[in-house]
Parts: C-alpha cells; structure tokens; sequence
C-alpha cells in the first residue's frame, strides 16, 4: 500500500476493511484501466456498507492506493 493509502485513506475512512480491498483485488465485480494514469479501479460488492466499494491500485495491479464506496457502477 502506499504512504497516502496508509497514512491518509485508513484514517479518513475508518469504516475500510482491509479484506475487503483484498477482496475486491482478488474477486473483483468489475475492473478498468484508468486512462490518465494507468491506475486500476477494482469493485466490490460490501453488504456490510449496501454498496460497492471502488479500490485503486497503482498500475501493478496489487499497490493499494485509494478505496471509497463508489456512487455510479453499474455492474
């Protein structure tokens, strides 16, 4: 994960699971290139949160770098 994801992510979203962003690398519902920067969106369906969880990786696929509950997937 990276420092901002550790340090800033955890901290302002208190509610976030880490296997729950594990889950959605290993199982995703849906996954996308991001074409600005080559980042990786992968979703997530939280039942504990009755909405799908978007988690960010860096371009390797596995680098943790951001996960909020997102608002328009459409699986």
């Amino acid at each position: 994960m990276t420092e901002s994801f550790r340090n800033d992510v955890l901290i302002k979203h208190s509610y976030l699971r880490l296997e729950w962003c594990k889950e959605a690398l290993d199982h995703p519902v849906r996954k996308e290139v991001q074409p600005e920067d080559q980042r990786i969106r992968h979703w997530i369906f939280a039942p504990e949160l009755g909405r799908y969880l978007r988690v960010v990786t860096l371009e390797d696929g596995a680098t943790l770098h951001n996960a909020f509950p997102g608002r328009r997937l459409k699986p």
